[in-house]
């Protein structure tokens, strides 16, 4: 059977049990989606290594990709790590000297052996792709509209002055932000070079932060690290106040894909399926439209049943989902219809 030319799929979290798993895996392949992304936190590799692992089996015996996401390793996106409570020395620090309590520094070599240890786990429990999901440092705005940065801790603090011969200033200015960027992507280099010695496949997923530009350019320097082979990102729209969901999503979308094409790698571009509000389901239908139409030829929500386990779910779950499976169908016939198309101009000349 030829490799389709468009995959489509769905973040899963909130349930351990597998016999609710396997349903539920047969209920996505049932939609035709071909990847599931499930989290695999610290607390699921301490706590649910044997029962992830047979999930990860149902979800490849329902015939689908599983992609593993590193929920919550070193802070957000995801559950909070129980990493810092036995290593505070790995503390992030805003640029006021207030701890992020629940980041860990990128830099610290002793972080990156964890996440080592972690990679090792997830090729052990028998996943082949790993997905980095939203890579960042942290920021927020102090009561007096100071931007608070992170990380600013001993570490970084260290890295910088060599780098720069000063200290690290307060400030967020150019030399902090490609600092920031640069820590980014030397982690990233790290740990993706390290799953593919081990025969493993990295996807990345960069999001959008208003306030810091729209990290395209983190994500053109994610893009030229060999060993990341897929890059994306999540232009969610709910949220974003005026946003139009078909312009807000083709114009990322397509940066993302243009991007990805450059660089010769594949891409992702994910669909808002949480956080929906009543009564605006059908902006799915438009807003996965508008990113097959930008190019984006993998498309995942986020989540699985709009994310109802969480306390971020969409506000009507199950119409939400209703609403993810007719979107990801629908572009699947689009797709049907082009490389048909396409046949009949070829074949019947």
């Amino acid at each position: 059977m030829p490799k389709r030319t468009l995959l489509t799929g769905v973040a899963y979290h909130g349930n351990r049990m597998l016999s609710h798993a396997v349903a539920d895996m047969r209920e996505i392949a049932q939609a035709d989606m071909d990847v599931v992304v499930h989290m695999l936190s610290q607390t699921d590799r301490d706590r649910h290594k044997t029962v992830m692992k047979d999930i990860f089996a149902a979800t490849e015996d329902a015939g689908l990709d599983v992609w593993v996401d590193c929920w919550g390793l070193g802070g957000p996106p995801g559950d909070v790590s129980n990493f810092l409570a036995y290593h505070p020395e790995c503390h992030a620090y805003f640029s006021n000297g207030e701890l992020m309590a629940p980041y860990a520094c990128l830099n610290h070599p002793t972080y990156r052996d964890f996440v080592k240890g972690w990679i090792e786990d997830v090729y052990e429990m028998g996943a082949r792709t790993i997905f980095w999901d939203e890579p960042h440092l942290g920021t927020k705005k102090a009561e007096n509209g100071e931007i608070l940065y992170g990380c600013s801790c001993p570490t970084c603090k260290k890295l910088f002055e060599e780098r720069y011969n000063r200290p690290m200033p307060r400030e967020l200015d150019e030399d902090v932000i490609q600092f920031r960027t640069d820590t980014i992507v030397d982690y990233l280099g790290t740990v993706s070079t390290y799953a593919a010695i081990h025969g493993m496949t990295n996807a990345v997923c960069v999001m959008f932060v208003p306030e810091l530009g729209s990290n395209l350019d983190l994500l053109d320097r994610i893009c030229t690290l060999p060993n990341m082979h897929n890059v994306g990102s999540d232009p969610y729209w709910y949220g974003q106040e005026g946003a139009h969901p078909y312009e807000y999503v083709y114009s990322r979308a397509k940066a993302t894909v243009e991007m990805a094409d450059k660089c010769k790698k594949d891409h992702n571009v994910w669909i808002q399926t949480y956080n929906v509000p009543r009564g605006r389901e059908e902006e799915i239908i438009e807003a996965t439209a508008a990113a097959y139409d930008a190019g984006a030829r993998t498309l995942l929500a986020w989540g699985y049943h709009g994310s109802e386990s969480n306390t971020y779910r969409a506000k009507n779950p199950m119409r939400t989902w209703d609403l993810t499976v007719e979107a990801m169908k629908r572009v699947r016939t689009m797709e049907r219809d082009r490389i048909l198309a396409e046949n009949r101009m070829r074949f019947m000349k």
